[in-house]
């Protein structure tokens, strides 16, 4: 990393230091233009994090920045969230975020945003029973801060984010792509079906979602986002948060823990089960007392945010599996066989929507 900034920064970070620091960069989507980059900033014995937020232009259309501030990728919202201090509003649940240290405008029109260094246990290497003490602490957190709203939250990000996507529909007509080796020998029989009727569904899941009550949420919960610290679970990356359905973070949760490969599909159930219930418990003990039936729907609903991710891997069946950030290169036979089996599981998450919901 080279930046005219940074020493001006890290002294003011670190307290005077401006010598012999180095900075180590961290895993991040790189596609999306709103992070510039990632960096372990260590001065001596002491150390922090920053993140540089950008409204630069992205390699990839779907991933731009936005200067509209209801906008999902808006690109100043974390900087908000942070200067705001809104992870305080689940403050007792358990979850907290990485402690500010600094917001600074910089002259080229970048943010950089410091924070605390965490060094904690990621989630990706967790138990399902971890998992289900973070369920407990969203339904706290969620139950007793309710809704929250400020003019540069977003605002339905699950219609916007899939929107942004724009190959679903054509690829799951395409027979050539479905008959792929890896395709055809890794994918259930069913899911081609499946996922062509929860695309054809997917207004009425988006409305679903819509009708539901409202929650302030992260909106990008997955375990690459979240360390436990002791009981405690840090929630990094907010640049999404905004307004979001009950039930809806834990819904994205729960299949993101396996469509990364941190645990394998045969978990789902389990998790699902765990999750959930831990979920529904921390709402009721803050005091939340509406109907249960509402919650399973957020959750179960939410399946319609992943109505591209079949489409995305039919595309990329003859390209290197890499993993998140690209680091690495995965087992392409076990990502799309694991990826499958995850999404007939949405597949029955999306048929429990439809009964709750009465479709």
């Amino acid at each position: 990393m080279d930046s005219p900034h940074l020493p001006d920064e890290i002294a003011q970070v670190f307290q005077g230091t401006r010598d012999g620091w180095r900075a180590e960069p961290l895993t991040h989507n790189t596609a999306n233009a709103v992070t510039r980059g990632i960096w372990r900033v260590v001065s001596g014995d002491r150390s922090a994090v920053l993140k540089v937020l950008s409204r630069g232009d992205a390699a990839h259309q779907e991933w731009r920045a936005s200067e509209e501030p209801r906008h999902w990728n808006y690109w100043r919202r974390e900087a908000h969230v942070y200067a705001d201090a809104l992870s305080e509003a689940w403050k007792g649940s358990g979850i907290v975020a990485p402690r500010l240290l600094a917001v600074i405008e910089r002259d080229d029109g970048d943010i950089a945003l410091w924070t605390e260094d965490v060094r904690g246990e990621p989630a990706g290497t967790w138990s399902v029973r971890r998992h289900e003490l973070l369920g407990h602490q969203l339904g706290l957190a969620q139950g007793r801060a309710g809704r929250i709203d400020r003019p540069w939250l977003t605002s339905s990000f699950i219609r916007d984010y899939t929107g942004s996507k724009t190959m679903v529909g054509e690829l799951l007509d395409d027979d050539a792509a479905w008959s792929h080796p890896l395709v055809r020998e890794n994918f259930p029989p069913r899911l081609r079906d499946e996922m062509t009727r929860l695309y054809r569904d997917r207004e009425w899941f988006l409305k679903t979602l819509e009708s539901l009550p409202r929650v302030f949420s992260h909106l990008d919960l997955w375990p690459n986002n979240v360390m436990a610290r002791g009981d405690e679970s840090v929630l990094v990356d907010w640049a999404f948060a905004g307004d979001g359905a009950i039930g809806e973070d834990i819904g994205n949760h729960i299949p993101d823990s396996v469509f990364d490969l941190f645990l394998d599909a045969a978990t789902l159930p389990e998790l699902d089960h765990a999750v959930y219930g831990a979920y529904l418990r921390g709402l009721r003990e803050a005091g939340w007392s509406g109907d249960e039936r509402l919650v399973r729907l957020g959750v179960c609903a939410s399946a319609v945010k992943y109505d591209w991710l079949v489409p995305l891997m039919l595309r990329n069946a003859g390209a290197e599996q890499v993993d998140y950030g690209g680091g690495r290169t995965v087992s392409a036979t076990r990502r799309y066989r694991e990826r499958g089996a995850a999404m007939m599981f949405l597949a029955g998450w999306a048929d429990e929507a439809r009964r709750l919901g009465g479709f």
